[in-house]
């Protein structure tokens, strides 16, 4: 078989190309938060993203604000908040992705202005879910007095894409 790679070139391969699964409608989806969460200082919280800009295939909750898709694979996932502490500056602070419960990526962030009481974190990651049981969701570790995550869809976001289907038999 030969296939025009580009221009005037060829390539030839020997055998065939099988295509186990083709993926029209890719899982995906992107939330925010509509309001402000109050969390404690110095514990692992969830992040609650409780409106949906768009979820291909429904698999995305706001109710649980997880992500379980329906295709196994590989998928980039985002992560960004904004978020204040209430007149103190913040120590430590962190975002996080987890999966199936269990902290699965974390990423430091940088302190915004001059009085260090705003955090604006961010992580991206790969991560393989297995299309059934697996699932995703946001975490947030601020240390700092009464914090908060804004709300806002330019300001705190959680989003995922499939980028490689896997086929399992």
């Amino acid at each position: 078989m030969t296939t025009q790679i580009k221009g005037n070139d060829t390539s030839t391969f020997g055998g065939n190309i099988d295509v186990p699964q083709i993926i029209t409608d890719a899982p995906a989806f992107s939330a925010y938060k509509s309001s402000n969460q109050s969390i404690s200082s110095s514990t692992s919280t969830k992040i609650v993203f409780d409106t949906e800009e768009y979820d291909i295939n429904s698999n995305y909750d706001t109710s649980t604000s997880r992500f379980t898709p329906t295709v196994a694979g590989y998928y980039q996932v985002n992560l960004s908040c904004d978020c204040a502490a209430n007149s103190s500056t913040f120590t430590r602070n962190t975002l996080s992705v987890f999966k199936n419960g269990s902290n699965y990526k974390t990423s430091g962030g940088i302190v915004s202005g001059t009085s260090s009481t705003e955090f604006i974190g961010n992580i991206s990651t790969l991560v393989y879910l297995n299309g059934s049981t697996d699932y995703i969701e946001g975490y947030a570790y601020l240390v700092g007095t009464s914090p908060i995550i804004y709300s806002g869809s330019v300001w705190s976001w959680f989003n995922a894409v499939l980028v490689r289907a896997v086929w399992v038999q």
